[in-house]
């Protein structure tokens, strides 16, 4: 049984808009009188569907869209808008509201509208039901020496993470700062042996020999692979690439005051705040990064 809550100040279009929807097959109505009400309706019954009127005093169905959608992101609101509320009603879709019936098509549209709307909203509850029965997910990539294959790499592993829910938005930000310098590195300095010192003393001869050694063999071959695995309780990233390598250990130390506005050594510096353990393979052509769940607060050590 779904339950479908109408929010309207007038009882007569409350109850013709119930009267509708129970025309559908296992539909419970639940009836709110103003936006207040409703909230202390969804609070208690978590309804699946929202249908509200855009004109109420109080609180209106702009309002009401808004906070539904902050508050209950998983129980999407369908408007019901009358002539001159157009407005409204586009910054109401806007908001977060996943449908519209207008008033005078009330008997022809609304069952439909949210039938429609509530399969695929409880479509949604299950695929969030079963992501949670996923324990780990693993990828391989394999990119050819171009920057901007990274941003949209790493916009498909911010999903992983999302899915596997290790971190919130400031944590996955922190992740993904990591993951780019990490990805940079092994094309700029490890693919295309180009000194990150030559960035310091002339970036617009670095960009210049980027682009040559992009076309010109042996580095244009050469390749930077990138296997992940999440899982519920950590991350690991383990980058490579096909250059000669390099000694970690000969990157100036960037925390120096002396060396912290030099672009060498910026990308471990960052890394290395940024993940909990950090460490290269001994030919210095591959690193190993991994994030791990944050504890629950107050919870003991280890």
């Amino acid at each position: 049984m779904s339950r479908v809550l109408i929010v309207d100040d007038a009882a007569v279009d409350r109850r013709l808009a119930g009267g509708l929807l129970r025309k559908l097959e296992d539909i419970e109505p639940l009836y709110a009188a103003d936006g207040n009400e409703a909230l202390s309706i969804l609070e208690k019954e978590q309804p699946d569907v929202v249908v509200t009127d855009l004109q109420m005093p109080g609180m209106n169905g702009l309002e009401l869209t808004e906070i539904v959608r902050h508050r209950f992101p998983y129980i999407p609101v369908v408007l019901i808008t009358a002539h001159g509320s157009e407005e409204i009603a586009v910054q109401a879709l806007q908001k977060g509201a996943a449908s519209y019936v207008p008033k005078r098509l009330l008997a022809q549209d609304l069952a439909p509208t949210v039938a429609s709307v509530l399969q695929i909203a409880q479509s949604a509850r299950q695929e969030q039901r079963l992501l949670r029965s996923l324990i780990q997910t693993e990828s391989y990539f394999e990119l050819e020496n171009d920057t901007s294959l990274i941003a949209p790499l790493i916009a498909f592993l911010q999903q992983a993470l999302g899915r596997m829910q290790l971190g919130d938005g400031t944590d996955l930000i922190r992740i993904s700062v990591a993951l780019r310098e990490a990805l940079v590195n092994a094309m700029y300095h490890g693919n295309l042996e180009i000194s990150s010192t030559l960035l310091d003393d002339n970036p617009q001869e670095f960009y210049r020999l980027v682009e040559e050694r992009r076309r010109q063999e042996p580095y244009a071959s050469r390749r930077v692979r990138l296997r992940s695995k999440e899982s519920r309780q950590e991350v690991v990233y383990v980058i490579s690439d096909e250059g000669p390598g390099f000694d970690p250990s000969s990157v100036p130390d960037p925390t120096d005051p002396a060396n912290l506005e030099k672009s060498s050594g910026r990308g471990l510096l960052l890394i290395r705040t940024f993940m909990d353990e950090v460490y290269h393979n001994s030919l210095g052509n591959e690193i190993t990064m991994i994030r791990r769940r944050e504890p629950p607060a107050g919870a003991p050590p280890g």
